[in-house]
Parts: C-alpha cells; structure tokens; sequence
C-alpha cells in the first residue's frame, strides 16, 4: 500500500517559541503553534475566513533557529510531516496531530532592531552594488538565511 505524509503550510506564530533540550540527549526541540487562515465568499458572495491552530515541533538546527529567531506573529512557511502523539492524563486518553518541522523559510524581512534605529530591510547592503561597464551588477546574490531560503534541509529528525 503506497502511503505519502507531507506537510506544507504558510501561517503566523500564535505564541513565542519554546526552545528546550530533549531528556538525556543534547538535541534541541522548539514547540511552537501556527494560526494558518482560509478566506473564502459564501454563496451570499459575504466574505467568510476559517482558522486552524496547528502545533509543531522543529529539532535540532531547524529548532534552534526558529527558537532564536521568530517571535509571536511573525509568518513562517513550513515543510514537515504528520505525527499522531497519544498520551494519558487523569485516567483519560488523549491524542493530538502535530506538524514535525523538516525545512522551513522567513517569510518577512527581520524586524530591524530598536536600538539600532535601522529602518533598512535585512539582507541588504548598506553600500550600492557596483555596476559594470553595461548597467548589470557585479556583486554576486548573497544568501544570509533571511526570506525564501529553505533552512533544514537534509537534516535527520530524532523521531
């Protein structure tokens, strides 16, 4: 039986990140929930919006960079998988799906810091690029992990 789990999502933090270390291991993991929105008109054309609140985990790396790096609100694009988790509390089973976090993107430009009083995007230099004898630039792309990068690719996950 052919079976596929992936995951694909854009939405914003509902909360700051929790980043923690695994029990009896040195690999990190940051829990963090997103609110991904569904607009839609209804048959009356009135507009109409759904939202999903989806919990997901990112390990190591990953983990850490989303941990150190997003905040409440900010948007963030995930790749991953589904993993069901079952538990019991007082007597009563429970269970939930969570997103495992494999790659991720910035969606938005790092806020520029308060006591920097930078309003510049991230990613860009502060000098202009050099431009060569008809127009083009010569500075080659620089890719410093800000928005549209994929980041965790490739990496294993400990579960």
């Amino acid at each position: 039986m052919a079976s596929f789990n992936r995951v694909i999502l854009m939405g914003n933090l509902t909360r700051d990140p929790e980043l923690r270390n695994l029990p009896n291991s040195d690999t990190q993991v940051c829990d963090f929930a997103l609110a991904v929105n569904r607009r839609w008109k209804d048959a009356n054309g009135g507009d109409r919006e759904d939202v999903l609140f989806i919990d997901c985990a990112a390990f190591g790396r990953t983990g850490q960079t989303i941990g150190e790096s997003l905040t409440k609100g900010r948007p963030i694009h995930i790749e991953g998988h589904l993993k069901f988790e079952q538990w019991e509390k007082d007597g009563e089973r429970r269970s939930k799906i969570r997103v495992v976090v494999e790659q991720f993107r910035f969606v938005d430009a790092k806020p520029a810091s308060a006591k920097s009083g930078s309003a510049k995007p991230a990613g860009r230099n502060a000098t202009p690029a050099k431009r060569n004898g008809n127009g083009r630039n010569t500075r080659q792309p620089r890719s410093n992990g800000v928005e549209g990068e994929l980041v965790g690719a490739g990496q294993e996950i400990p579960i």
